[in-house]
This record gives C-alpha cells, structure tokens and sequence, in this order.
C-alpha cells in the first residue's frame, strides 16, 4: 500500500523536475555541447592561412567530447552560424563557455568571436580575421599579454566608425591544465560582470571610462591637429646659468682615490703564507693516467693559517677617498626668465563625440574560433548563450563542476606521487653515495660512483642501480670475510639491446668509457673536496 502510495509521488517529482529544467532549457538561446561530431553546424574556413585542423576529441580522462585544437604555431578558424540573430539590447544575456589547456598556454588565444550579421556576399567558409564581431571574450596568453579578454566592437553614431573597446584590467588566465569555464553576463542596466569558474573576476560599467579603453563615448573635445608650437616657445624650466664660471682651484682630473700613505702594514700579517694551498687530504685517484689525464694537482683550500692572523701574501697600501677629488664641474642651474611652460595644442569640439544612454551593440549572427597559437590541446566546450543567469549556473553546475572537480583531485594526485618519487630518489642517491665511502669498498669506489652517476642521469633505471651496488657490496663483504685474489666487478647496468647497438665497434665503446670516466674524476672531485 505504501508503495502505491509513494510511486505517484515521485512520478510527481519527476514531472516538476522535468518541468523546470525544461523550462531553464528554453533560455538556452544557443547551446553547444559537442557530443555529436561538429561537421554539419560547425563550418571549418577554408582560407589558406588557417591551415589548423580540428577535431572532435574526448577530454583528457573523461568521457565528455569537445571542439579540439590538434596543430601546434598554425592559425585556426571555425564558425557557426545561428539560426537566427541574438539581440544583445533587450535585457540580460549571459555569453558562457569551457576551455580546457591540456597542454598548457604559453603563447596563444583560446577565446571566442560573436560575429555581428556579415555582408550578403560572405560565407561561412570565407571567415578569417576580417570578420567582423561584435564581441570578443576569453582567454588570451602571450609574453607580457595574460587575460580573459572582453572587448566590444561598438559603432560611432556620428562618424560610423567601428572602434575596439577594451575592458581595463581584465582577470588573468588560469594557469593549469584542468577545464575553466568563462562567463560574460551583459544587464540592461550597462553592466558587465566577468565570471571565471562561477566567481566574479570584474565587474564594469559600459560607459564608465575608468572600465573601457577607449570610453565608449568619446571627449567633447580634442587637441586641435592644426595647432602648432610656435618656434620661439621656451619649455625649459631651468637652464645653466650663463654668467657662470669654474673656480680657478677645481681640478676635473683629480681622482676619485688615493694610496693611503699613513697606512702600516698590520702587526702579525703573514706575507710568506699564500691565501690558498693544496688540500692536504686530498689523493690522487687510483684510475688517473697521467699520460691521458695530465698532471694531477690537488684541489685548493683556504690557507687555514690566515684566519687566526690579520692577512697573508703581499701586502699593499690600501686606497682612500681622495679630499681633493671635486669631478667634473658644471654650471650651476637657475629659473629660465624665458620659460613658458609645457606646450599643448589649444582644445576644440570633438566632432565625432556623441552622447549615449546605452551601447548600440550589434546583434550576434555567428559565433566564431579564429585564433593562433603555439600550443595544442585546447579543448573548447559547452558554449552557451542564455537570457537568465540562473541557467548559466546550472549549465555550469551540471557540465563543468564534475569535470573540474575529478580533475582537481587527479592533479592532486599525480602532484604528490610526483613529489614522493623525487624525493624517494633523492634519499636513495644520498644513501649510496655514503655506502660509496665505506672504507673497505675503497677499491670498488670509482665502480659505485659511476654507478651512481648513471642512475642520476636516468631516474627510471634507479632499481637496477640499487641492485648492482649491492652486489658490489656483498662482493666487497664476501672478499673481507674470505679473502680473494680477484673479485669480479659487477658491469653497470645494460641498456637495451638493439640492432643499432650490437653494431657499434670496439673503438666507439672504448671512446665512450673514456668520456664516461672523465665524467666520473669530475663528479668524484665535486664529492670528495
């Protein structure tokens, strides 16, 4: 009976859910989720710079398809064109969509064109950069350049001119591999609101001049271009005074300093002690050929005998400022009795100024990607255009928070095994180098360093390294307990072999152990200084 009871309930349930996300649907005034493949609505340009491929790609580690960029430094173009214009002037419209960097951004654009309605003879295949939008918006990364880009293309009522207004103090780019998602909410009030991953980042007025460069209306007036700065117009505000002379006793080659010639040389200076010597404890390696090697000279220490005394080797004067030292001698600067101030152009009218209650924004007829860059990897989504906010938030809650949170956590993830290895690594390394210096593995040293050295060049082989110095070690161990004539050295690790490899000549091995040894007298140097 309870059951009964409880089905219609939640049949009921189901019915108000549908209802509503339904209608937050109808809202949806342009939704693009790229589940299906783009060919179709999306048309690929054809000009010949955009030599850029995309493609219909699945996100790293999800099952949710996008609109991929796969060519690295090659232009880019794609466009759709809507069923019909979207007008930008009757109340709140809310431009969103999802970029995700999976290869990172160093210098390049991921951002989107709304195009405005294009002239009779253009055609989709035709859209390249000369398309004109009315707004640009998303992020753009390169050299000094790092924001989320908002700019609107807006017309001057009076000269009818097209001018790029740029929004002032943009938010920055995420700097990570994980999806972001970038949200322009316009309002009927000329407010602009920009939203990074549902947060407010900026907030503007669209005739405010402290929001948009250039304002959206212009100065009522200008510099008059036809001025000009009368050629005796003074704008020196001091000059040298000309009546000045240099005093008979300033000498310009005087130096700076001077040999202090009351100094005495300090009482106990050690004039006979060099400030370094040889390092007493240091040996020549037991594998160094003079005759390839050189002479060998031990490295150098300071001279420990200076540091209870006030000084060693030869001593000089010291220098001192020079009382008579003046540098070269200049006028003295006085009030220009000519000066007329900093010129400027007189002001007249603007003549393109206008007044403006609201922008005249032009209505989106297409959305576009037109972009350059240098990474691959971007991976555009869920574009939407909606007149309510609360429908931008529920897209985001049920397109892009999942996403962003799984990929938080893998990041998280990979970060700390990451750091864990490394620095397991450099434990291990740490380790060996003092099993290294075990005196009765003295003559196996250089092996182990050699070893060691291998495996910081190639972390992956760090388990096969460990192995071979043990056996050095319990070879080592077997010879103190037993007594050997020879004992076999363990060889380093293999690498791989391949057919390239089994052809090498014994010249080209031999070749390669040298500079591998030379390698190690400069590792083992480092270490035992």
């Amino acid at each position: 009976m309870a059951n009964k009871q409880i089905a219609p309930l939640a049949l009921l349930v189901i019915l108000i859910a549908c209802f509503l996300f339904s209608s937050h649907a109808s809202d949806a005034i342009f939704y693009e989720s790229f589940d299906k493949s783009f060919e179709g609505s999306w048309v690929v340009s054809e000009k010949e710079d955009y030599e850029g491929v995309w493609k219909h790609s699945k996100s790293e580690g999800h099952d949710d398809y996008g609109l991929l960029v796969s060519d690295k430094a090659k232009k880019h173009a794609i466009v759709n064109v809507l069923d019909k214009p979207v007008s930008l002037k009757d109340g709140t419209i809310v431009l969103q969509f999802e970029v995700r960097l999976q290869s990172g951004l160093e210098c390049g654009g991921a951002y989107l064109k709304y195009l405005k309605p294009q002239d009779a003879s253009w055609i989709p295949k035709n859209f390249d950069n000369e398309s004109p939008y009315s707004i640009m918006f998303g992020p753009d990364k390169c050299g000094s350049t790092n924001k989320v880009h908002f700019i609107l293309r807006h017309k001057n009522p009076v000269s009818g001119e097209y001018v790029e207004h740029h929004l002032k103090h943009p938010a920055s780019v995420p700097s990570d591999k994980l999806s972001h998602v970038y949200t322009a909410i316009i309002k009927p009030d000329n407010e602009l609101r920009i939203l990074v991953d549902g947060e407010e980042k900026k907030k503007a007025n669209f005739l405010s001049s402290d929001d948009f460069e250039p304002s959206l209306i212009p100065e009522k007036t200008i510099p008059d271009p036809d001025d000009k700065k009368p050629e005796d117009w003074d704008e020196r505000a001091k000059i040298a005074d000309p009546v000045a002379v240099k005093p008979d006793d300033w000498d310009e080659d005087a130096p700076m300093e001077i040999v202090d010639e009351e100094a005495t040389k300090p009482e106990g200076w050690l004039d006979d002690e060099p400030e370094e010597i040889d390092d007493p404890e240091a040996t020549k390696p037991e594998d160094w050929d003079d005759d390839e090697d050189g002479d060998w000279e031990a490295p150098k220490i300071d001279n420990p005998k200076c540091e209870s005394g006030p000084g060693c080797g030869k001593w000089s004067k010291p220098m001192k400022s020079n009382p008579a030292y003046k540098g070269k001698w200049y006028a003295p600067m006085i009030d220009n009795p000519n000066y007329k101030g900093i010129w400027k152009p007189q002001q007249i009218s603007n003549p393109k100024y206008f007044e403006l209650e609201k922008p005249d924004f032009e209505p989106i007829f297409a959305i576009g990607i037109e972009i350059w860059t240098m990474q691959d990897g971007i991976l555009f989504d869920n574009i939407l255009i909606a007149s309510d906010e609360k429908v931008a938030e529920s897209y985001r809650e049920k397109t892009w928070k999942l996403k962003f949170e799984v990929e938080k956590e893998n990041q998280k993830s990979e970060e700390v095994v990451s750091g864990e290895h490394t620095g397991l690594q450099k434990m291990v390394f740490d380790f060996l180098y003092k099993i290294a210096n075990i005196p009765f593995l003295a003559p196996y040293k250089s092996k182990i360093i050699d070893l060691i050295v291998k495996g910081e060049k190639q972390p992956n082989i760090t388990i096969g390294i460990v192995f071979s110095i043990l056996l050095v070690l319990l070879t080592g161990v077997f010879k103190v307990l037993f007594g050997s004539k020879k004992t076999a050295v363990p060889a380093p690790p293999a690498k791989p072999v391949t057919a390239a490899s089994t052809s090498e000549t014994t010249e080209k091995k031999d070749d390669d152990e040298k500079d591998e040894t030379t390698a190690l007298r400069q590792r083992k140097s480092r270490r035992d200084t």
